[in-house]
């Protein structure tokens, strides 16, 4: 039957006399509302918006938008509220000289009053910056929802941008100060820098709007703990400065006598050069009691300003860990599938679901992946014809390891793009900020102290790196604001670029150095078999002529030194084993499948081998034959692909893909973790069987309880027998 509110012969709400049916309105055919199990909308959908619930936990796209954009805004909010504060409360114009007729320097120029017309706009423009920064406080903690608070706070911080903006403009072509003799205050200056910042803040919350109603995220903030600690931390900040800044001001101006009394402009320049340890000695308390004050306001802010740089510096760099290295990651994935190529071979001799098949690329969420491809991570090119026509297990063994390597290849080029992109990134930051911060200064104090570009370079590079001499400081009111502001984004700038130098060329530098001594002036113990066995290929070599040596040693003395194959496996091989040895495991697990109770007996020591590997120093990673020892034990508690992802679901992952996003190389936990959090789900599962045995079987089951607790407690007996005389390290 045709759906009678489509027919077009039916006007919505019309009654059909004949067929006695009435028939509703029709839905605009461009919006739905998608309901929750609870009724409660989800999804609003309009034309091509797609707005999400509140409750919505779905995907997040469009990261920046929707976290760092916020964040961005959240601190540059305060620093604009505190500059509006300033240029509310000081005059927009002075005179340049006194009643004798003398001239005036700008900073001890006489400030003349303003007309009420720009004093209460200038009252209101301050109310809305507040108003708009505390709806967006509220937004970060749920007391007021996204879709009002956003709105609420994109509109109050364009009316203070338009206030402000009006204001100056009206100003500068109205009543204008008379050059030479007059000019503009820093109350002015701040009320420009303040405008650029409200519209700056809202034209990247209107970026973050736009995001939302495109359905790239839902109706909240999705911010780690240390973010939200961020903003708070922001905000104490600007308020320790402006209200020391008011402090200091009003003692120096109660106090001083023999020079002007300071301005709440000064007062917060003066806090801002003690915070940032600058001290360029051209605003300094002169009475007793700011003196005193200095102690814990310089620790307190000192202090407020490490919290802020530190979380600063943590947001850059989930920024570019997501951004930037993340997608490098999968960029040289998708260069290595690329090359990936399917063997036929491969395919007919492919060993069904075992022990041993560290990788399963059947269970990847990969789809490009061909099912068993062969691997050349390092000449682009397909293995030739002949060197696959080999063992079907060594083979296979092979395979894996070539997806292995390619993986650790992949890990280790990220690594170092991880560092030099980043300390890349910090020396343009570091350039940008100097050339530009000096092109600013030498226009605003050329005609002041006749500044040159090249001092003003000079100023600037000692000012980012908190020297401040003192033969150079801004003597301008353009100039002074403008470096409260820019010393605020020095500061972060400058730390990053520290922070990056360290884990690069200092860390190699350091590493170097360490490395020297150990071999040379001061001899560490074991370092010459460290740096063997960091040389596989040079320590076999070397054992291979020693056992040549010994070899030949013994046949001269007419006694006779066992073959390879009658020597039995060597040492090396049981720690740390060849694809040889790989290959005769897989080959006797066919011949006789080893029990779960020798399987359970080597995972527990496999738990307590992991667990020793979290506690170095350096991050543990494992080999390819040492994975393999691993995943036999991850993995023999599941036996069919059915049983896999049902547990997968349940529990953790189980099986994987080396270059699938399922690898553990892919994993945010380190490799110890991730071993050992799959070790312990299956000795969970391994567990739950016997528990599942013992409820069917009934005397039986019991008894085999009682065994494994036996088992259990001499196992511990013997693991700490073995750690007592040194066996087990």
């Amino acid at each position: 039957m045709a759906d009678a509110s489509t027919s077009p012969s039916h006007s919505p709400g019309r009654r059909d006399e004949q067929a006695g049916l009435v028939f509703p309105p029709l839905a605009k055919p461009q919006r739905s509302i998608n309901r929750s199990p609870q009724g409660e909308p989800e999804v609003r959908q309009w034309w091509k918006f797609r707005m999400r619930g509140q409750n919505d936990d779905g995907d997040v796209d469009w990261w920046f938008a929707s976290t760092a954009i916020p964040l961005i805004a959240a601190t540059v909010a305060p620093l604009a509220n505190v500059l509006s504060l300033a240029a509310l409360v000081t005059y927009w114009r002075m005179d340049l000289r006194d009643a004798q007729g003398k001239d005036l320097p700008q900073l001890s120029g006489i400030p003349f009053k303003d007309p009420k017309w720009c004093y209460w706009p200038n009252v209101a423009s301050l109310i809305c910056g507040f108003v708009g920064n505390i709806f967006l406080l509220f937004n970060f903690t749920g007391r007021i929802r996204y879709i009002i608070a956003l709105p609420m706070t994109i509109i109050m911080w364009y009316i203070s941008t338009g206030i402000l903006i009006s204001l100056t403009i009206c100003m500068h072509l109205y009543i204008p100060p008379i050059a030479p003799y007059q000019t503009y205050t820093q109350g002015f200056w701040y009320a420009v820098i303040a405008a650029i910042l409200y519209l700056i803040c809202s034209m990247l919350l209107m970026v973050n709007m736009l995001g939302y109603v495109l359905g790239h995220y839902p109706q909240h903030f999705n911010l780690t703990d240390h973010q939200r600690t961020l903003i708070i931390q922001t905000m104490l900040y600007f308020v320790w400065l402006a209200g020391g800044g008011a402090i200091f001001a009003h003692i120096e101006s109660r106090y001083q006598t023999n020079s002007m009394p300071w301005a709440f402009v000064d007062g917060l320049y003066f806090c801002d050069v003690t915070v940032f340890t600058v001290g360029f000695g051209d605003l300094y308390p002169i009475d007793n009691l700011g003196r005193g004050l200095v102690f814990p306001f310089s620790v307190g802010g000192v202090i407020m300003l490490g919290l802020v740089v530190s979380s600063i510096c943590k947001f850059a760099v989930e920024i570019s860990e997501i951004q930037v290295v993340r997608k490098h990651i999968d960029r040289k994935r998708t260069q290595t599938l690329e090359r990936t190529q399917s063997s036929e071979v491969s395919n007919n001799h492919r060993a069904p679901f075992g022990l041993l098949n560290i990788s399963s690329p059947h269970l990847s969420s990969q789809p490009s992946i061909p099912p068993y491809g062969l691997i050349t991570p390092y000449t682009g090119s397909a293995l030739p014809p002949t060197a696959v026509f080999q063992s079907p297990k060594l083979e296979q063994l092979s395979e894996e390891r070539d997806k292995f390597l390619a993986m650790r290849h992949i890990q280790a080029s990220t690594a170092r793009y991880k560092r030099w992109w980043r300390l890349t990134l910090s020396i343009c930051a570091f350039g940008i900020l100097w050339a530009v911060g000096a092109v600013v200064f030498w226009q605003c104090e050329r005609h002041i102290q006749g500044m040159t570009y090249f001092q003003a370079l000079y100023f600037s590079y000692v000012s980012l790196l908190t020297i401040g001499y003192g033969d150079l400081a801004p003597k301008s009111n353009a100039g002074r604001c403008f470096f409260v502001v820019w010393s605020h984004i020095a500061v972060p700038t400058i730390t990053l670029l520290i922070q990056d130098l360290g884990n690069t060329i200092i860390d190699s530098f350091k590493k170097g150095a360490f490395r020297v001594a150990d071999f040379t002036v001061l001899p560490k113990a074991g370092v010459w078999h460290d740096w063997l066995t960091q040389h596989p290929k040079l320590l076999r070599w070397l054992k291979e002529k020693r056992d040549d040596t010994a070899r030949r040693k013994r046949l001269k003395e007419g006694m006779t030194y066992p073959s390879p194959d009658e020597a039995g496996p060597r040492t090396d091989e049981v720690l740390n084993p060849s694809l040889r040895a790989l290959e005769r495991q897989m080959e006797a697990d066919d011949v006789c499948e080893p029990s779960e109770e020798q399987l359970a007996r080597q995972l527990a020591l496999a738990i307590r081998a992991v667990a020793g590997d979290l506690m170095l120093e350096r991050e543990k990673r494992y080999t390819y034959e040492e994975w393999a020892e691993l995943t036999r034990l991850i993995r023999f508690t599941s036996h069919t692909a059915n049983t896999v992802r049902r547990e997968e679901d349940e529990e953790g992952l189980v099986e994987w893909d080396w270059i699938g996003v399922d690898s553990p190389m892919m994993s945010t936990q380190s490799e110890p973790e991730f071993v050992l959090d799959r070790l312990c789900e299956s000795l969970r599962r391994y567990m739950r069987r016997l528990e599942y045995s013992a409820e069917n079987i009934g005397l039986g089951g019991m008894m085999v309880m009682i065994a494994g607790w036996i088992f259990r407690g001499f196992g511990v007996w013997a693991l700490e027998y073995c750690v007592s005389f040194g066996i087990w390290q």
